[in-house]
């Protein structure tokens, strides 16, 4: 029997690697699309030998051309940190765009199954708590934030059109706070980055007073859910994600707690438009997926932290990528 085959797009980033080794090890072909924007080829390269993975350098706003039959997309092409958005905010736009259309088209083409990687961030800077999927969200469209969260929902909207005038069989993953190895330490989110200040023995930054909530799903939980969702019969939004919801001030303490470090917790101006509070009502992926999270955050952190302890010391001081035009 021919092997299914997948495409996964932004298949070098922390999410898209992680998805590429679950494909491997359920017995797929795996082709992964990364333009390497914010991508690393670190995060696959233990797969670049084996016969059943494929890697295509390609940017998805652009015509995307795979040859042979597939069965399944997953598109997971984009920048999905502030510290990116914000520096390369009209790609980021037109990966949600552009990409979700071009990646849509190929589904169809293909007769393949697509799930688009949306985000907690369509619910903006949330006035019901927790966030249930039916809950449309309050965005500033205009806001340095609005280039990320109007691209996904641009993106839902476009996927849901896709769905119910052509017929292709979409899935729509809204994805919330998640963290584990083969996260970027300079990529502004707040787990890596109160990590990365520890490993330097620099104190570490929490904005405003802390008070914010998130809630966070180690990656093994997140993708199991994802995978779940693919093979599932259902179409509407799903969230994903811990409901376990701790404050950014406490989640510093837990940090500073786990890796020892001799240094403090400093504070400064929040940034505009961040959310106060976020947390995924999760009763969809547990009565249609079966799916709920068992790694618990003492654990998740502690295999997440001896990943980034075991980086070369260069890592650790590793600057953002410099986009250029």
């Amino acid at each position: 029997m021919e092997k299914k085959r997948i495409l996964i797009t932004g298949a070098a980033g922390f999410l898209g690697s992680h998805l590429c080794d679950r494909f491997i090890r359920e017995g797929y072909h795996v082709i992964g699309m990364d333009n390497l924007i914010t991508g690393d080829m670190m995060n696959i390269e233990h797969l670049l030998k084996l016969p059943d993975f494929d890697f295509h350098h390609h940017d998805v706003t652009k015509f995307i051309h795979v040859s042979g039959h597939l069965d399944y997309i997953l598109h997971f092409a984009s920048p999905a940190s502030p510290i990116d958005y914000l520096k390369i905010p009209i790609q980021t736009l037109k990966v949600g765009a552009l990409g979700t259309h071009n990646c849509l088209g190929l589904a169809k083409a293909k007769k393949a199954r697509i799930l688009v990687a949306s985000t907690s961030e369509v619910y903006g800077d949330p006035l019901v708590h927790p966030q249930t999927e039916e809950y449309w969200g309050n965005v500033n469209p205009v806001g340095p934030r609005g280039v990320y969260d109007e691209a996904k929902r641009f993106m839902e909207s476009i996927t849901m059109a896709y769905h119910t005038y052509h017929g292709v069989e979409t899935r729509i993953v809204r994805i919330f706070n998640t963290y584990g190895p083969r996260m970027r330490l300079n990529d502004g989110r707040a787990l890596p980055a109160f990590i990365g200040q520890a490993l330097r023995g620099e104190d570490i930054t929490v904005f405003g007073d802390g008070s914010q909530t998130r809630s966070f799903c180690y990656v093994d939980d997140l993708v199991e859910g994802i995978y779940r969702l693919l093979m599932s019969d259902y179409s509407m939004p799903v969230n994903i994600g811990n409901p376990n919801e701790i404050s950014l001030l406490d989640f510093a303490k837990e940090v500073l707690k786990l890796t020892g470090a001799g240094v403090k917790i400093i504070h400064k101006p929040l940034p505009v438009d961040d959310p106060k509070q976020r947390r995924p009502d999760i009763t969809k992926a547990k009565e249609i997926l079966g799916w709920e999270p068992t790694v618990d955050r003492a654990e998740g952190l502690k295999m997440t932290y001896a990943y980034f302890k075991n980086l070369p010391k260069e890592e650790w001081t590793k600057q953002p990528k410099e986009f250029t035009n």
